[in-house]
């Protein structure tokens, strides 16, 4: 296999010539969020439905205390 000279990691028999830069990079910055869990804590979160239930079942918790913080005068 043969490599471009301006660019080792692309190969001749790869062909953009129809590509269309950032086709989907509007749609992606809409409704991506991603975050990067570290490997200690994603044995417990295998799939995004399991790291929304804990986050929502923290909500109340957040809630509380931003009230809280409000009636202080934070």
């Amino acid at each position: 296999m043969k490599t471009m000279t301006n660019d080792p990691d692309m190969l001749e028999e790869y062909d953009f010539s129809k590509g269309v830069r950032g086709k989907y990079a509007q749609r992606c910055a809409k409704g991506t969020n991603l975050i990067v869990i570290d490997p200690d804590v994603v044995q417990y979160f295998p799939d995004h439905d399991s790291v929304n239930e804990a986050l929502r079942s923290l909500l109340p918790i957040v809630e509380r205390q931003a009230r809280n913080f409000t009636e202080q005068g934070g």
